[in-house]
């Protein structure tokens, strides 16, 4: 087997953020670009000689020849052997559970998540650990080192590998092997959801989980919600999930065919933007919202680990959603014996720390990017983790995962007999409601978005304890995270302003009134309201900068108002104190989600 070594020039642009390295498909086509980042990581992880490394994506355009490279790369690495999904396809969450279940030493996930695809859209490439977890950000920060200094990368003169039949291949030292793409992540949801009364609930309709006709009717059947046969509609946005959702939703649990639709991957996502929110997702949300629509809606992105829950009547906001599943846990059979923890990333609505706090449970904040989980996990500090960018997991893999989320429903509403909307209207009259959106402001000038932060974060200590528009600011910082696990320190994750009502007193007597109740064990649950900016490290041209509303309302009366225009105040304070939209020369975000 003859090794190549090319002569190069480093790339000045290839650190990884957020989730790996993305950006436009014409610059990783680029000469010696991909190959480049690619040479970087063997360098930052090495050495390869005789690990076992997993390989898939998520089949986006660009994935089959990213494929050849990384394979030709890896065999000129002596690399021992490596798993490879059929046709290139691996979901985020399945590769993670592969690297676990296998012992590998890691592997490379080919995705920009839920960024465009097509010849015109965005890739990506990320390395995971051998906890089947993220790179964190001290092996990020060493292969962006590597890039830098790179002046030759190697590979194999070898011809392409047929990637699309499973079975064995020798290549060099390397053991190249194509395994279903599906069964190894299928076989383990399996195992940590009861199947057979998912396929009794799926059958059978909310009937099912309640033991007498009476009962169903008070749950809602009879009211537009299934009597005898549940109706579901994932749709998997042209993206990885459909191959995992045919086999889980339709074959193992008999749900007919066609629940789930636009199942198959296409390189350009059928030119859809693959982000499971209900923007991207309207006619998902429309269609369980109509009055014949389906009971239960759900989607997820382009490599499978971000997840969209509707009912009838009830959008689930990422923040609740998180809350809920760790509320009603011990109903599913892998948690029926409770959690360790809660992690949430910082921005991510606080309602989980409120279930923390009744169940009696550490609750952590960490930095977004669920690198930042996985010490957590590993340490067995925590089993359930979420951010507000439609992101839910627990400890069986390293990764969100969009399919366990939408099991974790299905699984909640088969034991309780409850639809989406009765679950979330509980949850809210026990623990209280918080209220919570998120402004994108996309394709921003980067050193426009830096000028802001600079300056918001130069005036933060001038901001507490002053008054403005009704409410006190009582705290206001720059997020930094100490890692109780590695006592690594992430600096400047996002601004934030927590405040109170004015007028209230420290202590939260008012809290029924003012929504400041007091949260044992979490002082900055204890605030009324808070807005967060932050700088999105996901997209691929200019900056995101994004400004996170909430308040928390504990009256039951006064939950079900409009969320946009429960949080217009606080969006006119915070555009108040940082300029923003004067700034950005802009009247509205890009994006509300």
């Amino acid at each position: 087997m003859q090794i190549k070594t090319v002569t190069t020039t480093p790339f000045d642009d290839q650190n990884p953020g957020t989730s790996g390295l993305r950006k436009k498909v014409a610059l990783f086509a680029r000469p010696h670009y991909a190959e480049n980042f690619i040479q970087a990581v063997f360098n930052a992880v090495g050495p390869m000689q005789g690990k076992l490394l997993v390989l898939g994506g998520d089949g986006r355009y660009y994935n089959r020849e990213i494929i050849q490279l990384v394979l030709k790369m890896a065999v000129a690495q002596n690399v021992g052997k490596i798993l490879l999904g059929q046709s290139g396809i691996l979901s985020t969450p399945a590769t993670s559970h592969i690297i676990r279940k296998y012992q590998a030493y890691g592997g490379f996930i080919l995705s920009a998540s839920h960024n465009c695809g097509g010849v015109d859209g965005d890739f990506g490439i990320k390395y995971n650990m051998d906890n089947g977890g993220p790179a964190p950000e001290k092996v990020t920060q060493a292969i962006f080192t590597e890039s830098k200094k790179l002046t030759a990368y190697h590979i194999a003169v070898m011809d392409d590998v047929n990637i699309d039949r499973q079975g064995r291949s020798q290549c060099g030292e390397t053991i190249i092997e194509v395994i279903d793409s599906v069964r190894d992540y299928a076989d383990m949801m399996e195992d940590l959801f009861d199947f057979a009364v998912l396929r009794r609930f799926c059958a059978q309709g909310f009937a099912a989980g309640v033991k007498n006709g009476a009962a169903a009717k008070a749950n809602g059947a009879g009211k537009g919600e299934a009597a005898g046969g549940f109706r579901f509609c994932f749709d998997a946005m042209n993206a990885v999930t459909g191959p995992y959702a045919h086999e889980i939703f339709e074959h193992r649990l008999g749900l007919p065919k066609g629940t789930v639709i636009r199942g198959t991957p296409l390189p350009d996502f059928g030119k859809i933007h693959p982000d499971p929110n209900r923007i991207y997702a309207a006619d998902l949300c429309r269609a369980v919202m109509a009055p014949d629509g389906p009971d239960f809606g759900a989607a997820s992105d382009g490599d499978g680990d971000r997840n969209l829950i509707i009912g009838k009547g009830m959008f689930v906001a990422p923040s609740d959603s998180l809350a809920i599943l760790a509320a009603n846990a011990t109903l599913v059979k892998a948690y029926k014996t409770g959690l360790r923890g809660i992690a949430r990333s910082m921005p991510t609505g606080m309602a989980a720390d409120r279930v923390a706090a009744r169940l009696g449970l550490p609750l952590f904040e960490t930095p977004t990017g669920w690198k930042f989980f996985g010490n957590l996990l590993d340490s067995g500090a925590v089993t359930f983790c979420g951010e507000e960018s439609f992101g839910t997991g627990s400890s069986h893999v390293r990764e969100k995962d969009g399919i366990w989320a939408v099991l974790m429903w299905l699984n909640i509403m088969a034991a309780t007999g409850k639809t989406v909307k009765q679950l979330v209207e509980e949850h809210w009259a026990l623990y209280g409601r918080n209220y919570y959106t998120r402004y994108d402001y996309e394709g921003v000038e980067s050193n426009a978005a830096d000028k802001i932060m600079a300056d918001l974060r130069a005036g933060l200590a001038a901001y507490e304890g002053q008054e403005m528009d009704g409410w006190e600011i009582v705290k206001a910082d720059d997020f930094a995270y100490h890692d109780p696990v590695d006592k690594s320190v992430s600096r400047h994750q996002g601004i934030r302003f927590l405040l109170a009502k004015a007028g209230d007193n420290a202590k939260g007597e008012k809290g029924q009134k003012s929504g400041r109740e007091a949260v044992k064990g979490d002082k900055d649950a204890n605030y009324a309201a808070r807005f967060v900016f932050r700088l999105s490290g996901t997209g691929t041209q200019g900056a995101t900068l994004r400004l996170y509303l909430e308040y928390y309302e504990a009256d039951y009366d006064r939950q079900n108002r409009d969320v946009q225009e429960v949080l217009a105040p606080l969006a006119r304070l915070a555009d108040k104190i940082s300029g923003l939209q004067a700034r950005l020369q802009r009247n509205r975000p890009s994006m509300i989600v």
